[in-house]
């Protein structure tokens, strides 16, 4: 049996989280398929409705994808409640490299990514650190409140 994996995240602005997410994971916004200049012009053609698209759907790409086809298809499906709670799951950024690598490269490579994520509009919620463990990651949220961490 073949299968597929999507991710699907529910949020309130596809458009900004497309963004943020394409940059933190290193993914593409996803091209329309066979050819349609959109999404949306890609719905019309397999006869959804117009009324069961809300105005400007699929103007501008909703998910991403792994260019180099390893990863999963992230969907960013408006919904029009907003958060409420704490995620029940969470991505980890693994960039550090493992144990294996020395905690100061790791550190580093953590504060680097914390810095470029920052930029595109995540938030620190807490830099755990622990040296005697060897441990140092970042907890953070993107711009919905979503969490996740960069380790």
């Amino acid at each position: 049996m073949e299968m597929t994996v999507q991710l699907t995240i529910d949020c309130s602005d596809p458009q900004k989280m497309v963004a943020f997410w394409a940059e933190a994971l290193g993914y593409v916004p996803e091209p329309a398929p066979d050819g349609h200049a959109t999404w949306r012009a890609y719905w019309a053609a397999m006869g959804v409705p117009e009324e069961e698209l809300p105005a400007g759907a699929g103007d501008i790409p909703e998910s991403i994808i792994d260019p180099e086809g390893r990863g999963p298809r992230v969907w960013f499906q408006e919904v029009p409640e907003s958060k409420a709670a704490k995620n029940r799951w969470h991505f980890d950024l693994k960039v550090g490299g493992g144990r294996d690598v020395p905690l100061d490269v790791r550190i580093q490579r953590v504060k680097a990514t914390v810095e470029r994520l920052v930029k595109a509009g995540a938030t620190v919620l807490r830099i755990k650190d622990d040296p005697e463990a060897g441990f140092y990651a970042a907890a953070m949220q993107d711009p919905e409140g979503n969490e996740f961490d960069i380790v």
